[in-house]
């Protein structure tokens, strides 16, 4: 079985509680207005990775805290990632997920059973423009639910966690940002900042 994947960072601290390993999933039929991956969107682009082979990874990392799964959308391949997320709870990780779809939307279908069942921390809700709104962890506008699917985590996250970005600069100068933010408010202070040199 293999997943379409846009990106993996194998250590990110913006992307849900501690320490994490990352998985963007490329594909996505929503197209909420003013999404900041539009890039994750085609169905075709990104690459087809093995699943195994993402579990044998997620394996060798140290001193994760779990595994989280944005996109795109992630339950538009609900079964490979809920064979990942099965793998990664049986390590002792946490599973965090985005999705643009409801909670109440997903439980109707059955394909996304086993990935539901394996997740720790569920934030649904697709984005909206007019409801931007930065204030919480990890989400962009304010329709967006936090759904407790375990007890691993609870609203004590609200207190503990910020919204932050983090900026990636790969060897051969292709620059990633990841996290939540105003995007474009931090590209134009990185333009301004390259012109004022």
């Amino acid at each position: 079985m293999k997943l379409r994947v846009f990106n993996i960072l194998k250590t990110t601290k913006v992307e849900g509680p501690g320490v994490r390993y990352c998985i963007w999933t490329q594909g996505c039929s929503r197209h909420c207005k003013g999404c900041q991956a539009v890039h994750t969107w085609s169905h075709t682009g990104g690459i087809l990775i093995d699943v195994e082979d993402i579990i044998e990874d997620i394996k060798s990392q140290k001193n994760i805290e779990g595994v989280t799964f944005l996109g795109g959308e992630p339950f538009e391949q609900a079964e490979a990632l809920g064979f990942i997320a099965k793998e990664v709870q049986k390590l002792g990780l946490s599973v965090l997920c985005f999705s643009g779809f409801l909670l109440e939307e997903l439980r109707q279908e059955e394909k996304n059973r086993l990935l539901l069942d394996n997740i720790d921390l569920l934030i649904d809700g697709e984005f909206k423009l007019e409801l931007v709104d930065y204030s919480r962890p990890w989400c962009g506008s304010s329709n967006q639910r936090y759904h407790f699917l375990t007890n691993r985590y609870n609203e004590e996250i609200f207190e503990k966690y910020k919204n932050k970005v983090e900026v990636n600069i790969s060897k051969n100068g292709v620059i990633f940002m990841n996290g939540m933010g105003n995007f474009d408010e931090i590209l134009q202070k990185i333009d301004l900042a390259t012109l004022n040199k």
